[in-house]
């Protein structure tokens, strides 16, 4: 007989499950983190103002996800009711060397950060004098190993404490399946903090088993968020996409952070355009020859956080969910309504690239694309669903 196939583990993502995740706007003070949130968020919720700590509570605000697909799905349904998908966003109180440690509003701003499921690091490489830098000048790069510094070391205070829980109820010794895990835990806290400590390490730069991500997933660790470096450009220098400091930001990312991404912006330029009506902004990125990045931090920050989308559509409703992917179509139906998820019978699917191509619903039937799907389906991004459902028990 031919040897058995060994089953593939399921990779299981750091952070935590769930589609309503959140992204944290960090950095130090003074870097342009709360005038780029309201240029994200297009709305007066931040408090930009020339001195650390102008941003005590995180800010939040819900922005929506620029994507095409659902442009045209609105386009050709004509609905009644449209919603898109959202990013939530959140600002963050400027931290300060020392943070770790409690200077300036340290302490708030790390569990601030500790709530949200990635981060936007803002980096200043612009030169101003009018605009204050809490460490005295512009360096990127110090300021760059200043948050890395920061955010590890409170790091490494969280699993020292968790380790010295897991020790405490360890110490008890005994053969129970309970104290079996308990130590596989305490093996894998360990290893968390050699990684910190030792290796200098940031914790999503490490390879883990799923085994291990469990364990890591439930401390919540700052260093284990994924990571988009936004690098603040004057106006002048984002568009003739020329900057002094920038080749010195690209090198730290490439040896302390390799494979985060990098989106260089001008938070002074995305403010103005974001003041203006959108046809007025249309026309000043045309006439400046440079486009507005704000949709490819948020359509780049779901893709770092595993997120993708299903709609569904009709002359009703047009509406864009978010899923983390690889979910199931049961966990799929249970984001419009958990009764969906307990009562699943099937779900109706077709492609939005077949709808978009064939051109309407009736012939993307008549050609055999839309297909019947059970429980043990994954949804895809981008597809079409129609969910059947039994009648929930009272």
């Amino acid at each position: 007989m031919p040897p058995k196939k060994a089953a593939k583990e399921e990779k299981i993502p750091l952070g935590r499950p769930g589609n309503n995740l959140k992204s944290g706007i960090v950095g130090l003070a003074n870097v342009g983190k709360s005038t780029l949130f309201q240029a994200v968020t297009r709305c007066p919720l931040g408090n930009p103002a020339n001195y650390p700590y102008a941003t005590i509570d995180p800010e939040e605000a819900r922005v929506i996800v620029p994507d095409e697909r659902y442009d045209w799905l609105c386009e050709h349904y004509k609905p009644a009711s449209r919603v898109p998908a959202h990013l939530t966003v959140y600002d963050i109180a400027g931290l300060t060397r020392g943070a770790s440690t409690g200077a300036g509003l340290g302490n708030a701003f790390l569990s601030h950060i500790r709530a949200v499921d990635a981060i936007f690091q803002v980096v200043r490489c612009f030169d101003d004098a009018e605009i204050i830098h809490v460490e005295g000048d512009v360096d990127p790069v110090r300021d760059l190993d200043i948050i890395s510094d920061e955010l590890r070391v409170k790091d490494i205070e969280f699993v020292e404490k968790s380790l010295e829980a897991l020790v405490k109820q360890t110490r008890r010794g005994g053969q129970s399946l309970e104290m079996k895990k308990l130590k596989e835990e305490q093996t894998t806290v360990e290893k968390v903090l050699a990684c910190l400590k030792d290796d200098k390490m940031d914790v999503r730069k490490k390879e883990w088993t799923s085994k291990e991500v469990e364990v890591i997933n439930q401390l919540l660790l700052l260093t284990a968020k994924p990571v988009i470096y936004v690098v603040n450009l004057s106006e002048k220098d984002y568009i003739r996409q020329k900057n002094k400091y920038l080749p010195k930001v690209f090198k730290w990312v490439q040896d302390n952070a390799p494979g985060d991404m990098i989106i260089p912006l001008s938070v002074a330029y995305e403010e103005r355009l974001s003041k203006m009506e959108p046809a007025e902004a249309e026309e000043e990125e045309k006439k400046m020859g440079a486009k507005s990045a704000l949709g490819k931090l948020v359509v780049n920050m779901r893709k770092e956080l595993g997120l993708g989308s299903y709609f569904t559509c009709g002359a009703d409703e047009v509406r864009q969910w978010t899923i983390r992917n690889g979910t199931k179509a049961p966990q799929a139906a249970g984001i419009i309504h958990g009764d969906f998820e307990k009562t699943f019978i099937q779900a109706i699917v077709f492609k939005y690239s077949d709808l978009k191509e064939i051109g309407n619903e009736a012939d993307v039937k008549a050609r055999g694309k839309i297909q019947t799907k059970g429980k043990e389906y994954v949804v895809e991004d981008g597809d079409i669903l129609h969910f059947k459902a039994g009648a929930a028990k009272g």
